[in-house]
């Protein structure tokens, strides 16, 4: 029993003691913390070393493959590269080793020569810099904006083409303006072509080169327009009228470009003469004389242009103006003239002789330096209207009765007569400057054309053409300078002007312009010296002047 109590009381003692050794051992089994720290470190650099060589080893298997790869290549496939590619990568790569290879320095002679290089492209930048245009300081979008003109105001309405041009822009206007200056002036004045001032400064063999040149620059129509007259279309511009600065308060009666100067004169039924001189453009006003209670007939300039010769509708007188001095000459009758008016008379071209047409069929020759009689001739019946020839050796008088009279000037006799062919009643008769042409005009509205050789020799002479074109009476017929142009008009009716082309014998289809009425009924009609302008009085005050653009030259 004593063993049974004692072993009891050891028991309690012997668990005790065994829980105290499985702590021991526990503790003992745990790692110290900062021992089991720098041996992990340890071990992931010697992971991290492994990894990089393998990557290392990798990566250089994989550049020994892709170069050997580059050597199988062919040449072909390494052009093609090169031309798709270029060398950029070799490239880059040199300008990297550069770089990270820092500046090399340069010996002394690559010194002197990179300074030299560097003041030679200084000079050229500054050279350049110069010529280089400078930028606005801002842009105004107005500018740029193009801006409109009405065309259909009256100071534009001439420079309208057609109905469709009522609004231009002021670039389309100021190249408008340009051509009708060019028009006016018969070409580009010689200060204003820049092009031929270049040329003049030039020497020979440079001009010739730069004319090369020019002719391979540029396209074009090379071949150049001929001097002769095309028919169909008369190229021409309307232009303000002659008298726009003064225009008159009746009908005028006559319109007449002076002989040499670039001036035109009008008179007509308010008694006034004008002057004006011819631009084309505004036709300033150069004079006007006023002749109290003498409505003018016709009036005339002389010959060498000093002075002008006027008739009145109602008087046996006549007014001679010498425009040098600015005296007015009334001649207040001739001797041996008996005629109760003096109305229509013919200057002869050599400025000789005055022809006066008086009633009955008298014709009275008179000097033109002294305005006394010379002799005087008479035809058949009444006579309506006469013409010297250009060398003024004859003179051609047609009757109201049809028939032409030719007449030396220097015996007074008849050469020869004709009758114009259909006449009934002669109006008006016009001899070309050439001597080529005779037109004559009856009250049946026709014009008969002949040639002079035929109307010396035969009575009864075929015209060469009969112009048909007026339905009128044609009381109006004159030639060009240059006998391209027969102008046939008649006073009767409205807008009755025709322009007849020679030598096709065809009316121009293009005048006048049936778009407005513009011309109204023709008193008097006048070509300048050289055809570069034709003028027609009406009955409204108004000396209408056409630009022919076929002419170069007033």
């Amino acid at each position: 029993m004593q063993p049974a109590a004692g072993a009891s009381r050891s028991g309690p003692a012997a668990a005790k003691k065994k829980k105290k050794m499985k702590k021991t051992k526990k503790i003992a089994k745990q790692p110290r913390p900062r021992a089991e720290a720098a041996a992990t470190t340890a071990a992931a650099a010697v992971v991290a070393e492994r990894a990089a060589a393998e990557q290392a080893a990798e990566e250089a298997v994989r550049r020994a493959r892709h170069l050997k790869s580059l050597s199988r290549r062919s040449g072909g496939e390494r052009e093609l590269e090169e031309l798709v590619f270029g060398d950029s990568l070799n490239v880059e790569e040199d300008e990297l080793l550069q770089r990270l290879a820092g500046p090399r320095r340069l010996n002394a002679t690559e010194r002197r020569s990179r300074q030299k290089d560097s003041s030679d492209s200084e000079v050229e930048n500054e050279a350049k810099s110069k010529l280089l245009p400078k930028k606005p300081a801002w842009v105004d979008e107005d500018d740029e904006a193009e801006e409109n003109v009405d065309m259909t105001h009256r100071y534009r309405k001439d420079f309208m083409k057609s109905d469709a041009e009522k609004i231009l822009t002021k670039k389309n206007l100021k190249r408008r303006l340009e051509e009708q200056f060019q028009r006016a002036m018969g070409g580009v004045p010689a200060w204003a072509d820049l092009e031929n001032r270049k040329k003049s400064k030039r020497t020979a063999s440079d001009s010739d080169s730069d004319e090369d040149d020019n002719l391979l620059c540029r396209t074009g129509n090379f071949v150049s327009n001929s001097e002769s007259l095309p028919r169909g279309i008369l190229k021409m511009k309307t232009c303000l009228p002659a008298n726009q600065e003064r225009l008159a308060n009746g009908r005028l009666a006559t319109v007449q470009f002076h002989p040499s100067a670039q001036v035109v004169m009008t008179a007509g039924h308010d008694r006034s003469v004008s002057l004006f001189q011819v631009d084309g453009i505004r036709n300033p006003r150069i004079q006007s004389i006023y002749l109290e209670s003498f409505p003018i007939y016709k009036a005339c300039f002389s010959v060498d242009g000093e002075q002008v010769i006027a008739t009145g509708t109602h008087h046996k007188m006549f007014f001679v103006y010498d425009m040098m001095s600015g005296s007015i000459i009334p001649i207040q009758k001739v001797r041996g003239v008996e005629e109760r008016f003096l109305r229509n008379f013919e200057v002869s071209p050599d400025g000789s002789f005055m022809l006066l047409t008086g009633t009955s069929g008298y014709l009275h020759l008179l000097s033109m330096k002294t305005k006394e009689l010379i002799s005087t001739m008479k035809v058949n019946g009444r006579c309506a209207a006469s013409a010297f020839t250009p060398d003024s050796s004859k003179i051609y008088s047609y009757s109201k009765e049809g028939e032409v009279f030719i007449w030396d000037v220097r015996s007074r006799k008849c050469l020869h007569k004709f009758e114009d062919e259909g006449s009934l009643e002669g109006k008006c008769i016009a001899v070309s400057k050439n001597n080529q042409y005779v037109a004559c005009g009856s009250a049946s509205g026709v014009v008969n054309l002949y040639t002079t050789d035929v109307c010396l020799k035969e009575n009864h002479p075929k015209p060469v053409k009969a112009i048909m074109n007026l339905v009128t009476s044609a009381t109006c017929v004159t030639f060009n300078p240059t006998t391209e142009i027969l102008a046939v008009a008649s006073r009767e009716t409205d807008e009755a002007v025709k322009l007849v082309h020679i030598p096709s014998y065809t009316v121009f289809s293009n005048f006048p312009v049936f778009r407005r009425k513009q011309i109204y009924l023709t008193q008097s009609m006048d070509f300048s010296p050289r055809s570069g302008f034709f003028s027609v009085a009406n009955n409204k005050g108004k000396a209408l002047l056409f630009r022919l653009k076929h002419y170069s030259d007033f």
